[in-house]
């Protein structure tokens, strides 16, 4: 549900009221009872950067700079780890300057 902002034009009383977008407006106000209660038009509370990514996704992890995937990313991890695994099981090849027995 969305969050709507209201001011009293005639008391200045302020409020956010969490709404259906089906619900009718409040036009009541609260605070001195007049019928002066209306709706704002306020920012959205995010904003699009770059090439599908938001300015909020991935805020410890430089700073929201709108890139795409890159290294040291989750995705990243599952490949490098199913590496491991095989790297690990292949047998070990003998030394080039090493005897042979």
């Amino acid at each position: 549900m969305p969050i709507y902002a209201y001011k009293c034009s005639a008391c200045g009383h302020a409020k956010d009221v969490l709404q259906k977008i089906s619900d009718a407006p409040l036009s009541v106000c609260p605070e001195c009872g007049q019928s002066t209660f209306s709706k704002q038009v306020t920012a959205a509370g995010f904003q699009l950067k770059g090439s599908g990514w938001y300015v909020t996704d991935f805020r410890g992890n430089g700073g929201g700079s709108g890139q795409g995937a890159s290294a040291g990313t989750p995705a990243a991890a599952p490949a490098e780890s199913a590496a491991a695994p095989a790297a690990a099981a292949a047998p070990a090849a003998p030394a080039a300057g090493s005897p042979a027995s």
